[in-house]
């Protein structure tokens, strides 16, 4: 973070720090530490004491980070933001107060701001006296007009102008017209308003990082972070950049030095057709059960991302309607070793029949993949796994045998890939390619199903067949110049397809 700030001030820019606790950004959780959820009964966002010892813990953290680059001490930070759209989840204004206290008491003396929907209920709910007041977004007078009400008689700003848009599995990618972009900045310019676009670049949720949002129905982001903004996810400036630079470049005072020369494009590489000839079935590398009455969530066995097998015996019910209460968020569910089917918490699926079987069925294994947990508004607390328990015809079934999957780089160094591939779903698969440069490149995973993808270790993230995202960034740090290693866990595929690299996401 320090090394970060730094970089900006060398280039000439000032710095507003947003760093919640709490700050949603599309990221798994919004933010806030996986392990708060291994309490059962926790509550965030609000004076609870165990998340409040957590914030202060943090905030002292991140306080010595940042004193000696306030602008007080010499340094760019010109402000820091309380919480994150605080309005639109709770109104316990005392718990903002308390994390100005908090980052006071550990030496940072502001100035602080807040950002909410410019609504009254979040206004009033969301910010606190004193505070600069920001609002995500603003661009008329109507908007601005609403936090004056407050009569606080501190600066309002847009916090969050939107050039572009997250996007969710399944739906197209979310696009934002320039041209709308222009006409509010050209609003906010006119009137002598400060904004920030968010954001100017989104990047990328390698790993596990994607979060998720809940509208009528479960709904886990796409690994890439793009955005449609104005800085594409490998850093590429795009059209709506260069109309965004134009519009800005119209409003510097008059005598002003003209804009520097853009950096040289990174350079972005293609990758011929990799073959995966090896293959490992997840089944054969289980670790060591974790044996309870019933089925526990990932956060409650010290796991925070990744897959999690559920096993029991059938006792009683041998078939019939099986039933997750609650899935989060998709499962691949067999039957003696054999793939039954599918549930996906996104289509509000959490039953599927169990068919009748001479002799009867005796082994259920029910494979869970946790996605994005929700960064925004109510829906926060979402542990992943089985949260609750799994029934047959209405029977509770008791005693399980779980084993913790976390897919993370000791998991995979410890995988053991052989020539013949599993014909049971939930398979990696290992190739090897060579490179005499390196460079960005995206992974064509269009002929795959759902999974993940390492290279060289690193995990470049989610792809699913629903798209719209068919290939996964990669970029040149990951790669290596001579042999590089991919592996590609997929849920569904039993035999590998070709993987190519190509330059751009779409």
């Amino acid at each position: 973070l320090a090394a970060f700030i730094e970089l900006a001030r060398e280039v000439g820019l000032w710095v507003f720090v947003r760093p919640g606790p709490y700050a949603c950004a599309e990221w798994d959780f919004g933010g806030l530490p996986i392990w708060l959820l291994a309490h059962p009964d926790i509550k965030v966002r609000c004076l609870d004491p165990r998340y409040m010892a957590a914030c202060e813990a943090y905030i002292q953290k991140i306080a010595g980070v940042l004193r000696p680059l306030l602008v007080q001490n010499g340094g760019p930070v010109l402000m820091i933001q309380v919480e994150n759209e605080y309005g639109s989840y709770g109104n316990d204004r005392g718990y903002l107060a308390a994390l100005k206290e908090m980052r006071e008491k550990a030496g940072i003396p502001g100035p602080f701001s807040t950002a909410d929907g410019a609504t009254p209920y979040m206004l009033e709910a969301g910010s606190i006296p004193g505070c600069a007041i920001g609002l995500d977004p603003a661009a008329s007078e109507k908007e601005f007009a609403e936090a004056e009400k407050l009569g606080r008689n501190v600066p309002i700003f847009c916090s969050e102008l939107y050039p572009g848009w997250l996007t969710h599995w399944g739906e197209p990618w979310a696009r934002a017209a320039t041209e709308d972009t222009l006409k509010d900045l050209r609003w906010l310019l006119d009137n002598k308003k400060s904004f920030s676009l968010y954001v100017l670049h989104g990047g990328t949720n390698f790993g596990f990082w994607a979060g998720a949002n809940m509208g009528k129905t479960y709904q886990p982001d796409v690994t890439s972070y793009d955005y449609d903004a104005p800085i594409n996810e490998r850093g590429e400036p795009t059209p709506k950049y260069f109309a965004i630079r134009d519009l800005l470049a119209g409003y510097r005072p008059a005598g002003a030095s003209s804009l520097p020369d853009l950096p040289a494009p990174l350079p972005a590489i293609e990758i011929p057709d990799i073959a995966l000839d090896a293959s490992a079935g997840l089944f054969d590398f289980l670790p060591e059960a974790v044996r309870l009455p019933q089925p526990k969530p990932m956060e409650a066995l010290d796991q925070s991302h990744g897959f999690i097998l559920y096993r029991t015996r059938l006792v009683g019910h041998h078939s019939g309607k099986l039933t997750i209460r609650d899935l989060h968020d998709y499962a691949n569910v067999y039957i003696d070793g054999e793939y039954l089917g599918s549930l996906d918490r996104a289509k509000d699926e959490n039953t599927i029949e169990i068919p009748k079987s001479d002799p009867p069925a005796e082994t259920l294994d029910i494979l869970v993949e946790g996605m994005g947990r929700i960064n925004f508004s109510q829906y926060l607390i979402d542990r992943k796994g089985i949260t609750e328990r799994v029934t047959l015809n209405g029977m509770t079934l008791m005693t399980w045998d779980i084993f913790r999957l976390p897919m993370d780089q000791r998991f995979i160094a410890g995988l053991r890939f052989e020539g013949e591939h599993s014909s049971r779903p939930a398979v990696f698969f290992k190739g090897t390619f060579d490179l005499a440069k390196t460079g960005d490149t995206y992974l064509d995973m269009t002929g795959w199903k759902k999974g993940l993808v390492w290279v060289n270790g690193h995990n470049l993230g989610r792809y699913w067949e629903i798209g719209p995202q068919k290939r996964l960034f990669c970029p040149a740090p990951f790669l290596v110049k001579g042999r590089n290693t991919i592996v590609v866990f997929d849920l569904h595929q039993t035999a590998p397809a070709f993987i190519r690299g190509l330059k751009t996401l779409e």
